[in-house]
This record gives structure tokens, sequence and C-alpha cells, in this order.
């Protein structure tokens, strides 16, 4: 009875062992389980946002006998994605035979809806030279837009449709993203209308023109999904698919998208003047590199180089000069030369501010009134007189021969002292001066004469790279005169 009792017990107790170890095993794996993410499920995004989603035509009066819509189209493709045009395809309008003129198809693109009472954001290379804007809506009605504004630099337009109690977007804060977080978009490539492709963000503020850091995922985005929206797991837009990177012309895995709050900013100044103002301040940039950060004492290459100032302009009058590195905009610092044109492109033109830049080892800050944009002025060449005989010294070991600068040409240019160029080969050559040429500033030093400069070039070390600031007409650069190696 024992013994039974003793097998009885070693059983239950092997049991509970077995019990035990089979929960101790279990554990990790439901660990495991509480940690791993299910895929996402997009089906309640497209119903909520898909109405707002709407098909973009464009059509063109051309004349009759020229090249066909269909032609145009495949032309467009071919060019915009930098593939060879076949032989057999016409390139040029065939001749016109007085025949009236008719509407042919031009493109399809996308968009969505902003506001109930139908005002429309898609891209602006979408509507660019059409004569007439055809909006679709999901539910297949179709108005003619009229385009309220466009804006090349940024690639946004917004158009209008007469309907009411449309189902607009919601419009979210790309700031908000994160890398790595699930994406989608709704548009129409190759004319499919309605078509939902999904992805990651791939990367955040992706330099790719002068005022945008663009969002770039690997959503499918082909032609015709230009202008539809990027739309986040909340529901929310947070952008506008508008490029692709492609050797081919068709989708590759990297695609680009406008953030929203640039968008708006656009679209809100469209809706009200239907045109966009940005603020400039004259200054032509470069990035700031090793070499010069090193040159200059700067310490690390970051803002934003001032490679020129045009004659007149608001830095200028500031008191900016060619060869300045540009650290701050309203207090905020620049990282990468980039960031200068969004900052001050996005200042209201009227506006005082402060620039902070670095000059010959001090920051410096200078009140700037910003101007508006506008087309450029064209250099005014500066006569100058009949030169001296050259004179040689060690500026000919950079290949430069300079002469003291006459006081005609001094009062000409505004200036008070400085060398000129009378010719210039090898080093100098290379990097930028030429005969003509004001040398105001050589290694962070200012020169009123010869003596002067060659004062600064016989304590400097030729072996190493040298800047220089001088006077071109009426605008002064930086340049970096590099030695031979």
């Amino acid at each position: 009875m024992l013994k039974l009792n003793c097998n009885h017990g070693r059983a239950w107790l092997a049991a509970a062992a077995l019990a035990w170890g089979g929960a101790l095993s279990l554990l990790p794996a439901q660990a495991l389980m509480a940690q791993t993410r299910s895929l996402p499920d997009f089906t309640d995004l497209v119903e909520t946002v898909g109405p707002s989603v709407v098909n973009i035509r464009t059509l063109e009066k051309v004349k009759a006998g020229s090249a066909s819509g269909a032609d145009e189209q495949m032309l467009e493709f071919f060019r915009r994605f930098g593939i060879p045009v076949p032989p057999n395809m016409p390139r040029t309008p065939r001749p016109d035979r007085g025949q009236p003129d008719e509407e042919q198809p031009r493109g399809v693109g996308s968009g969505f809806i902003l506001s109930s009472d139908g005002l429309v954001m898609t891209n602006a290379h979408v509507v660019e030279g059409a004569d007439e804007v055809l909006v679709t809506l999901t539910d297949k009605r179709e108005f003619k837009a009229k385009i309220i504004g466009t804006d090349k630099r940024t690639d946004v337009a917004l158009v209008k449709i007469e309907a009411t109690g449309l189902p607009a977007v919601k419009i979210g804060d790309a700031n908000r993203m994160k890398v790595g977080e699930w994406v989608m978009a709704i548009g129409s490539p190759f004319g499919l209308e309605n078509t939902v492709t999904a992805g990651i963000v791939s990367a955040k503020q992706r330099d790719t023109g002068d005022y945008l850091p663009f969002i770039q995922t690997d959503v499918a985005i082909n032609p015709g999904n230009s202008g539809g929206p990027l739309i986040n797991m909340r529901g929310e837009v947070v952008g506008i698919n508008s490029q692709i990177y492609s050797r081919s012309g068709g989708f590759q895995g990297i695609s680009f998208a406008i953030p929203i709050d640039e968008a708006t900013r656009v679209t809100d100044q469209l809706r009200s003047t239907g045109r966009v103002t940005r603020g400039r301040i004259g200054v032509q940039i470069d990035q700031v590199s090793k070499d010069v950060a090193e040159s200059i004492g700067l310490g690390k290459p970051q803002g934003a180089l001032v490679r020129g100032v045009e004659a007149g302009s608001p830095a200028e009058k500031a008191g900016i000069e060619a060869g300045d590195i540009i650290t701050k905009f309203e207090g905020k610092t620049i990282d990468k030369a980039t960031d200068l044109p969004r900052m001050v492109g996005n200042v209201k033109p009227g506006t005082k501010t402060t620039v902070t830049v670095f000059r010959r080892g001090n920051s410096r800050d200078f009140s700037v009134t910003i101007a508006e944009v506008e087309a450029e002025k064209p250099v005014r060449k500066a006569q100058a007189p009949e030169a001296k005989p050259p004179v040689a010294g060690p500026a000919q070991v950079m290949g430069l021969v300079v002469s003291e600068l006459p006081d005609a040409l001094k009062k000409e240019l505004k200036i008070k002292g400085g060398v000129k160029v009378d010719a210039s080969e090898g080093a100098s050559a290379r990097a930028g001066l030429r005969e003509g040429d004001v040398i105001l500033a050589i290694a962070n030093t200012e020169v009123a004469s010869v003596k002067e400069f060659d004062a600064v070039l016989a304590r400097i070390d030729k072996s190493k790279v040298v800047n220089v600031l001088f006077r071109r007409a009426d605008v002064s650069q930086f340049a970096l005169i590099r030695p031979a190696r």
C-alpha cells in the first residue's frame, strides 16, 4: 500500500513537474507573441480617404494634322523619364493644312479634395500647359476645373470645381512622421483610377530641389500617380506624390512626395492671391566643404558659404560679404547650404530678420530686410581704365600677376582698396580668377595694395588651400586657390 502510495506520489510529482515545465516553456513564446506586430490593414483607410481622391485629365488644343494626343503623351513620358524616343515615332508636329484646332488628350494625373466646396490639390506639372482640366470623382461625376494657381518651384497646383458637399481629406503633420512607418498612396497610375499602393517611409528631408525637403518612400508610384496623396495610418494626408527615381521609366523602389506642410503653405497663397511670393536676400551660396572650413577656422563644415553678393541686395546693404559663412537665420542653425533658400523663401518680403555669419574667426549678427524673389538683374560690367604695367612678385607662385588698383576704378566700384588681376593661370585660373578681377582679401586678410598683398603671401603656407575674396563688376565672390598636386 505504501509502495502504491509512493508510486502514486511520484506520478503526481512527475505530472506536476511536466505541467510546470510545459507552462515555463510556453512563456518565451507568449512573450514573443506579445511583441509581434501584425501587418497593417489598409481597408478602413481606403474606405475613408478613397472618395477624396480624384482623377485628373488634361486636354490641349492642337492643329488638325499635327501629332496625335497619344503621340504627345508618349513623347512626354519619354522626355520625363529620359527614355530614348523610338525612331518610328513622330518627334515634331506634322504640317498644318488649315484645319480647325482640335482638343486632344494631353495627360493623366491625380489629386485630392481639400475642401467640401471643390478645391483640389495636385502637382503643377499635371496641369501645366493644359487648355482644359477635367476632374473625375470616385462616383464617376466629371467636372471642368479652373486653375487657381500653380507654383513650379514646389510643383504644387490648386484647381477648383463647381461642386458642394464633397469629402475633403484630413491634413496631417509631416514632421511627426518617422522613418520606417507605413504609408499608403491612392492615384491613377497609367490611367488606372483608384489604385492603392503601400510601403514605408524610407527617408525624410531628402534634398532634390531648391525649396523642398522631400519625403522618400518605397510606395509604388508610376506616371499618373502624380498629384495624389501620401497617407499615414491615421488616414491623414502627409504628402503629395510627385517624383520617382527610375532608369526605366517605371517604379524602381524609390519615390518622392512633397511634404504637406510645404504644399499647404503654397496653396494658402495661391488661394488668396493666385501666386506665391518668396523672400530673398541676394546671395549666391554653396556648401561648406572641409577645405573651406579648415581654411577659415570654422571647425566643422556647416552653414552656407556666400560665393557672391548681388549689388544693391538686402545682403549687401546689411554688410554681408562674399566669403562669409551664414550659420544661422532667424536664430535657427543652418546645417547645410540648401537649408537657407527654404528658410529665406518662407519669410514674407519686407520682414526684418537676423542673419548670423562667421567671418575671419568670429560670429557676427546682421539685420537684413527680406526682399521679394524677382527676375535676376543683369550684372553691369565695370569699365576699367587703362591699366598700368603689371607688378610681378610672390603672387606669381599662384599663377597671378597683379597691379595697383587705379583710383578711378576704386571710385567706380565703391571700394577702398585691393589689387587688380592682370593675368591668371595655373592654380588661380582653376579657382576661377581672371583678368580684370579685383582681389579684396586673401587668406582672411584684407589687402589695399600690392605691397600688402605680397606681404600676406610671403607668410602663408602656399602648399595649402588659400581663400580669396574678389570683386567682378558689381558682384563680390569667394574662391579657393588649391596648389597643384
